[in-house]
């Protein structure tokens, strides 16, 4: 099973797939792609380090061979996050193919974060609109394969479902 946990900043989206990880087949994975580039991430990762329980592994990484890090583990993995992943590459160049080839490719749960930045404010700068942009695509591509999506605001989950099962 693929889920995509979508949400904005602060919204609870990574409390959320942390919850419903536990709650999966052991063992798991904890796949990490942010990094510390200023106090205020480095305490946001030091908080998701203390809430995670002692007996998952974690992976730290952010670079183009996250595919290749899916493919290896086994059990239950919460890749955490998209958004990270996406801005540590130049020109926001991702394989988003080879990205839903290895989550289809394994045998265990995976539960992907990523942030929906699409509801916000229009960026200032073209690089933000380019972020926006590229990470909006990428969520759509993963959503495709994902057996289920949910938005989180405020705390709370909503299922999102595909246009199909809207249409009439």
């Amino acid at each position: 099973m693929i889920v995509l946990v979508l949400g904005g900043a602060r919204s609870g989206k990574s409390d959320l797939a942390e919850r419903w990880a536990a709650r999966r087949a052991a063992p798991v994975t904890y796949v990490a792609t942010g990094w510390a580039g200023d106090e205020d991430m480095a305490a946001r990762i030091e908080a998701h380090r203390r809430r995670r329980p002692a007996g998952w592994t974690t992976i730290e990484t952010g670079g183009p061979g996250l595919a290749a890090v899916l493919r290896g583990v086994e059990g239950t993995v919460l890749l955490d996050a998209l958004g990270t992943w996406l801005a540590a590459h130049q020109d926001f160049a991702v394989d988003a193919g080879e990205l839903c080839a290895a989550l289809c490719s394994r045998s265990g749960d995976t539960i992907v974060v990523s942030d929906e930045v699409g509801l916000s404010v229009h960026p200032e700068t073209e690089l933000g609109v380019r972020f926006r942009d590229a990470l909006g695509s990428l969520n759509q591509a993963v959503a495709a394969v994902a057996d289920r999506s949910v938005l989180v605001v405020a705390g709370r989950a909503l299922e999102v479902r595909p246009w199909d099962d809207l249409l009439p």
